[in-house]
């Protein structure tokens, strides 16, 4: 925990507050840093007993992340479930407008909430934290909120940077877990999303971590077998023919490199048609 933050403390009492007010809690556990970190605080508060992790599955989580997030969830002594959810299964989503999340969040909230009804827990949490908040409107945000599920990180005014500094101070192994939204986010809106789509660019960037071992990798499809990938600024200095070769083996034919910005593909929102579904709201950055 960082000392020089002074209000840190006093807002790690309002989420232990909030969460003790909850009794009992389903944490939709992606496995990034902020689910991470509620995850723990919710079994510091109430304890493991009352503490439900859910990873929801579904082609657009990323391979890795399923192992991972159980091994997590066990060392707190945690149970861990995993639903599947069908998010390709609504229309809205695999059409990937601007609204996507908003689509995606919708599965997952009506998901859980039977989940957790059956599981005898009070409410269902997500990792929303005050950054997202002010980060402009989000449809996914929008859509969890409606479904009544609860944001106690952002409830205690908990920023991005204090969640990662409280996890360092408690030793969780994702405080500086690099942000990873899911595979959907790769897609170029407007193109389909299909799992075969989804399933690519997992591959190829799973591939270009164990070459480069970059701290950020995305391979984002453009359409028409175009990709571009974006890597932090070391992953990006080690670049070699080979990354190259491992996302044209996954049928991209054109490959540009650029550094890693979150959010870019949002730049793609252009024409019309997306001005329209902007309407319902801004897309979620990915980060």
């Amino acid at each position: 925990m960082d000392p020089a933050d002074d209000g840190l403390a006093q807002r790690l009492r309002l989420l232990d507050d909030r969460l003790r007010e909850l009794g009992s809690v389903l944490v939709a556990f992606s496995g990034g840093a902020d689910s991470a970190f509620l995850l723990a605080a919710a079994v510091r508060a109430l304890g493991a007993d009352q503490v439900v992790a859910a990873t929801a599955v579904s082609p657009s989580l990323a391979a890795a992340e399923l192992p991972a997030a159980a091994a997590y969830a066990a060392g707190l002594g945690v149970r861990h479930v995993t639903p599947a959810t069908d998010e390709l299964a609504r229309e809205g989503y695999v059409a990937n407008g601007a609204d996507r999340c908003f689509h995606c969040k919708a599965t997952l909230l009506d998901t859980l909430r039977p989940l957790a009804h059956e599981l005898g827990l009070a409410q269902v949490a997500t990792g929303t934290n005050a950054d997202d908040a002010v980060a402009g409107f989000r449809p996914g945000i929008r859509s969890a909120a409606q479904r009544g599920a609860v944001t106690p990180l952002l409830d205690a005014g908990l920023t991005k940077a204090q969640v990662r500094a409280a996890s360092r101070g408690w030793g969780l192994v994702t405080a500086d877990k690099p942000a990873l939204a899911c595979l959907a986010s790769r897609i170029a809106y407007g193109l389909a999303v299909t799992p075969a789509g989804l399933a690519r660019v997992d591959r190829a960037e799973t591939v270009l971590r164990v070459l480069l071992a970059p701290t950020d990798v995305r391979v984002r499809d453009l359409g028409a077998d175009r990709a571009r990938v974006e890597l932090d600024a070391a992953a990006l200095r080690r670049w070699t023919p080979a990354g190259e070769d491992a996302v044209r083996a996954e049928g991209f034919v054109a490959v540009e490199v650029r550094e890693f910005r979150s959010g870019s593909m949002n730049d793609l929102l252009v024409g019309a048609g997306a001005a329209q579904q902007a309407e319902q709201g801004q897309p979620e950055a990915d980060g």
